[in-house]
């Protein structure tokens, strides 16, 4: 790549030459040098400006370099920059009250972690020390980190070369209304035969040995997928049924991202656990944690906890979520992204599955969207391998960088993620970039057909 200033060649060639980069095939990378980043925008190594609707992993949601958070930090860091986690912190504490005013009712006590794979980790051991049972259920089409419990619970790609027998981890098939694996009708038959395949895997594991449920309120890098109405009501009573510990991953949704402090809250139902991470802070700092129920906080009174990380709640990761709430408290950033959802990348993104004919499916909430790609709509075949990728997508991730828009893909899936300051004109700005690498798509899968 070329590169506009020496510094910049300089830190690629010594990426290069030093970095191990995660999940990539290292002789095949050609990392983006990064300089700079504000509010909503990039600037790469050639001084060239990107419109950011990657949030980069779905984390920046409070957007890049907010005055208000790297004040906090730098506030923090001249007081004390880091203490043993059995020490009390103003920081810490602080931040454990705000967290708990915005879950829902009864998840009061929170134990913090430095990312959301170890806020997955904790929670599922939090489950099996309450209810003494070891298997966990998890869905297919799903991410819950890369840490060994987390990965083996993942029901994606991910997982394959990761797999650890042993670990307890069960899948199950969750509603997809546009891929149903139940040859549903309708979002009320795929929501019923959902919840009762779910009860049958239950009962074919045993009840008495399965300590939780783990599943993303609404899928994030698996598709973005947001549940049928009435679905994690049911989820919610199977968990009551059978005595599991119902875990809800919010690591990627939480935190504004669906327009709601939590996704749970956009369903009425309250989780046992909340594993959040990611937006809680917005990732200035790594931070990530477990919102935790009475009942099995109580578990832990007189019993010691037997887990804890060496940055459990560090000062400035929680003085960056202290200031992080605060300021989406105060500039009304969780507002902001539903009323950009509701009103501009909904109807934008529908209007633009008019237009195209590449697009199958359009799903999403708040700022948080997906578009299927595919060859056909009646056959709804991908444009690109479940697990791969194809030239198609390729090049539409670089005509929207060409173009100044960064673009998240996975798979045969375009992903809208944009941060949730977003403006309603920003985001206009980004669906027509995208229109016209959707152009491109449909010409090429045209002539694909001859």
């Amino acid at each position: 790549m070329s590169l506009a200033s020496s510094s910049a060649a300089g830190t690629y060639e010594l990426d290069r030459a030093h970095v191990l980069h995660s999940w990539s095939a290292q002789a095949e990378l050609d990392p983006m040098v990064v300089e700079r980043a504000e509010g909503v925008h990039v600037w790469d190594g050639e001084g060239r400006c990107y419109l950011d609707f990657t949030s980069q992993l779905v984390n920046t949601n409070i957007g890049h370099q907010h005055p208000a958070v790297v004040q906090a930090i730098q506030s923090q860091a001249e007081q004390l920059c880091t203490i043993s986690p059995a020490c009390a912190t103003q920081p810490r504490s602080r931040a454990a009250r705000l967290i708990a005013e915005r879950t829902p009712e009864g998840l009061d006590k929170i134990f913090f972690t430095n990312g959301g794979a170890e806020a997955v980790e904790n929670a599922v051991r939090m489950a099996r020390l309450h209810t003494g049972r070891h298997k966990v259920l998890s869905r297919y089409r799903s991410y819950h980190g890369a840490t060994t419990t987390a990965i083996n619970l993942t029901g994606d790609p991910r997982r394959w070369p990761n797999e650890q027998s042993g670990a307890g981890a069960v899948h199950f098939f969750g509603p997809h209304p546009y891929r149903s694996p139940f040859h549903a009708a309708d979002e009320g038959e795929e929501c019923r035969r959902a919840l009762e395949h779910l009860e049958q895997v239950i009962e074919l594991e045993g009840p008495e040995t399965v300590a939780a449920l783990v599943l993303e309120t609404v899928p994030g890098t698996a598709g973005i997928m947001p549940p049928p109405p009435g679905y994690l009501r049911g989820v919610r009573e199977l968990c009551d049924r059978y005595g599991i510990v119902y875990i809800a991953d919010e690591v990627m949704a939480g935190f504004g991202r669906t327009g709601a402090w939590f996704a749970v809250q956009h369903y009425d139902v309250t989780p046992d656990l909340i594993a959040f991470a990611k937006g809680v802070n917005s990732g200035y700092v790594p931070l990530g944690g477990v919102a935790v129920n009475e009942a099995i906080a109580s578990t832990f009174d007189h019993r010691a906890y037997p887990g804890g990380l060496t940055y459990s709640g560090h000062p400035l990761a929680c003085a960056a979520a202290v200031a992080t709430i605060t300021a989406m408290d105060e500039e009304g950033i969780v507002d902001n992204a539903a009323t950009v959802g509701a009103e501009v990348l909904g109807p934008g993104l529908r209007e633009l599955a008019e237009r195209h004919p590449s697009i199958g499916d359009v799903r999403g909430l708040g700022v948080f969207w997906a578009l299927e790609l595919v060859t056909d709509r009646a056959t709804k075949e991908p444009v690109a391998p479940y697990g791969g990728s194809s030239p198609v997508m390729k090049r539409l991730v670089a005509e929207c960088a060409e173009a100044g828009l960064l673009i998240p893909t996975t798979y045969h899936r375009v992903h809208v993620v944009p941060p949730c300051t977003i403006t309603a004109q920003q985001a206009r700005e980004g669906l027509a970039v995208l229109d016209g690498a959707l152009d491109t798509v449909d010409r090429t899968l045209a002539e694909q057909r001859g």
